[in-house]
């Protein structure tokens, strides 16, 4: 008898897990259960859509070697299914020499990752890329492109019943148990799956850490939600950028900082910035969840990383409070659109993990727990790598027996 397998979550990570086990194991049985009514409710369609090609990552890392190999799958895929992929391109624009000398780093890092046609500009061959973003060299990467994530995942979705799969909606996982290598699926509202699984995958996302943790494993690294904010510019100025434009990340802040992306609709938004959110699921920024803040704020690890990025928070505050001050920020590399006017768009909320000492896990962390397989940490890139992700766990972390 083939195995049955069960998958926590219905984002884009999950649903891709669910339709790698059928491509690769196609008699097993398949079941994904998720919380919301819909699929692709929380970061799989609250986040900029673009397709990373892997410029920042460290040589080696699971981050790395999965963008490289998820971006190609992303691109494949949509061609395959007819979803819109705008290769808009990007350029990482340095402002002075110091910024000059990061650049060089991040672009020694692309070469080794094998990002397709990365090269250097200057300053006139920026303009010949976006004539009216300003910089003293950049870092350009024709292939970086945009998607729809959303869009994505929902077709995922329409594949897996295709496929012999199942996806269960309105169920809320509070925990899971093991016993004699059968896995027990544990509701929130306090029933109990009735078939016991072979193995599980959790894809919980925001989530991801406590339910990893009722389940039995490390307590660490806990999520830490920060929230993203995205405005889109004035339609009549949406030209000014042809692509995604970013700044060179400063080592001395945690991220990356407010920067011009278009979108696969055509609109052109700025953003993000990143600050804590009052809830691991308040997109709208008007609510916020009293466990969650508890959570945070009894978090040795979040008081270490404020008073280590306390400058960070204050850049960030400014960006949050006075919407003058996040154009003006974008501004500095497209001079022209210092005064545009700008409407919220998109609010995403990053599921980052966060050690006791206050650090921020930088790489993938996917951890096999018995018969259970838990997504620790996916961010950024992790949409991107999300068919990558899946061919890694499925391959290469859990072990198939057959029955």
């Amino acid at each position: 008898m083939n195995q049955h397998y069960a998958i926590i979550g219905g984002g884009i990570n999950g649903l891709s897990v669910a339709r790698q086990l059928l491509l690769d194991f196609p008699d097993s049985k398949v079941t994904v259960f998720e919380k919301e009514s819909q699929v692709a409710q929380h970061q799989s369609s609250h986040n900029s859509g673009v397709v990373h090609a892997g410029l920042y990552y460290e040589p080696g890392s699971l981050k790395a070697r999965l963008c490289r190999r998820g971006a190609e799958l992303i691109k494949q895929y949509c061609l395959a299914h007819d979803i819109a992929y705008d290769e808009c391109g990007k350029v990482v624009v340095a402002l002075n020499a110091a910024e000059e000398a990061r650049l060089e780093k991040i672009y020694q890092k692309s070469l080794a990752n094998n990002v397709p046609d990365v090269r250097m500009l200057n300053a006139e061959e920026i303009r010949a890329v976006e004539p009216h973003c300003i910089g003293t060299k950049a870092l350009y990467s024709p292939r970086t492109a945009i998607v729809s994530y959303g869009d994505i995942a929902i077709k995922i979705a329409e594949e897996i019943p295709q496929k012999g799969g199942t996806i269960i909606l309105g169920k809320k996982v509070l925990r899971l148990t093991e016993h004699n290598k059968k896995v027990i699926i544990h509701f929130a509202d306090g029933s109990q799956h009735d078939i016991h699984f072979d193995q599980v995958i959790t894809c919980a996302g925001l989530q991801s850490d406590r339910l990893a943790a009722h389940s039995g494993d490390i307590e660490t690294p806990k999520i830490v939600p920060f929230f993203g904010q995205y405005y889109v510019i004035d339609d009549a100025y949406k030209a000014h950028v042809k692509g995604l434009i970013y700044p060179v990340p400063d080592p001395n802040y945690p991220f990356l900082g407010v920067h011009f992306t278009k979108r696969i609709d055509g609109q052109m938004t700025i953003g993000p910035n990143a600050f804590i959110s009052f809830g691991r699921e308040n997109y709208s920024g008007k609510d916020y969840n009293l466990s969650d803040i508890y959570d945070v704020l009894t978090y040795q690890g979040f008081w270490r990383f404020s008073s280590n990025n306390m400058p960070a928070a204050v850049r960030e505050l400014r960006t949050v409070l006075s919407q003058t001050n996040f154009v003006e920020q974008a501004a500095k590399y497209v001079p022209a659109l210092a005064k545009v006017a700008v409407s919220p768009a998109t609010r995403g909320i990053r599921a980052q993990a966060m050690e006791t000492d206050g650090s921020l896990v930088d790489d993938f962390v996917i951890r096999k727990q018995g018969n259970i397989t838990h997504i620790r940490n996916a961010p950024s890139p992790g949409a991107t790598s999300s068919l990558a992700i899946a061919e890694y766990i499925v391959r290469e972390v859990m072990t198939h027996v057959s029955l």
